[in-house]
């Protein structure tokens, strides 16, 4: 997952609403978003990482959303765990068991971000951040592959634009998932003045500059949109991608917590 706008309590209607694009290499097995047990036995709607387990994006019955991303690092070191055990831990267990695992063990990961999310407020630690575990209140946010509300282009034009549908929607859940994903399939890039330096070289910056990314051999992969309502409705719309932006499934979830 390279990129998140999600909004806590910014409109009554739809007090949380996360929206994400993953960006993967698409020889990478992977399963597309369903309902499947982890193996501490709880039930959770997300894709499968078939190579390396566990996954970028999680969503509970109760309607709780976390999702991790990678830091990019011009050189990063292999973790000894897979970071996509990450965002089942962050529903399983409460968030002040899993801060205080992370702050013993999160040298044992590659370079992440992770968000638990709830109508109600969020959590956010990585272990690149100077203060890893921050509490996250009411507002609209903004994830890539660096810290929180990290200003990279696409991130702030994304929060932005995604900010401005989800206040302005309406009870009809439809229409906002599929503007977020037309807003989501953004190939814009950025020109290079405000392109950051990541250590991965100018062209590559500018190949990963833009909300979504095409191309034949990495890219997005999958779009999802996750509104939860006022009264408990959650739906779930996943968009699956292959090489050079060809449109796969789509996948729709609806149920009352």
């Amino acid at each position: 997952m390279c990129l998140i706008a999600f909004s806590i309590g910014q409109n009554p209607h739809f007090p949380l609403v996360v929206a994400a694009n993953r960006d993967e290499f698409f020889r990478r097995p992977t399963a597309a978003m369903d309902w499947w047990t982890t193996d501490t036995g709880n039930r959770v709607l997300a894709g499968r990482d078939l190579q390396s387990g566990g996954t970028w994006l999680a969503v509970s019955a109760k309607g709780e959303v976390s999702a991790v991303t990678n830091v990019r690092e011009g050189t990063p070191e292999a973790g000894q765990i897979s970071r996509g055990e990450l965002p089942l831990r962050a529903l399983r267990e409460p968030r002040r068991q899993l801060e205080g695992y992370l702050h013993g063990n999160a040298d044992h990961y590659s370079g992440f971000n992770l968000v638990h999310l709830t109508t109600r407020d969020g959590w956010y630690f990585s272990n690149r951040d100077a203060q890893p575990g921050r509490h996250v209140h009411r507002g609209a946010y903004g994830l890539s592959n660096h810290l929180l509300q990290t200003p990279w282009p696409k991130l702030v034009r994304l929060r932005q634009a995604a900010g401005e549908v989800i206040v302005a929607a309406t009870p009809h859940t439809g229409a906002l998932h599929d503007e977020l994903i037309a807003l989501l399939q953004d190939t814009t890039p950025a020109p290079d003045r405000l392109l950051p330096d990541t250590g991965v070289g100018i062209e590559t910056e500018r190949f990963l500059s833009s909300p979504f990314i095409v191309d034949s051999e990495y890219g997005t992969r999958a779009t999802t949109v996750v509104s939860v309502s006022g009264s408990g409705d959650i739906h779930v719309t996943e968009q699956s991608w292959g090489p050079e932006a060809q449109a796969s499934e789509r996948r729709q979830f609806h149920w009352q917590r």
